[in-house]
């Protein structure tokens, strides 16, 4: 079952305020990331994106255990 944001605006809210509550609770059920991942065309700006986001978690990875080796010794 999937349950979509919504939020009931209150009497005394603004537009602003209310909208901000929705984009709020959108980016907590990781709407947007989501939709994104979904598509079928990607640009290849994100496309270089990810390649340097996996470039760099691949470096953290061997940083962390090339210490961790080195601790040992």
């Amino acid at each position: 079952m999937i349950i979509l944001p919504g939020i009931r605006v209150k009497d005394s809210e603004s537009f602003e305020e209310a909208y901000r509550r929705f984009k709020k609770q959108c980016d907590r059920n990781l709407i947007v990331t989501e939709t994104r991942a979904r598509r079928f065309f990607e640009p290849e700006t994100e496309k270089r994106k990810k390649q340097k986001i996996n470039a760099k978690k691949k470096m953290l990875k061997k940083l962390y255990m090339l210490r961790r080796y080195e601790a040992r010794l």
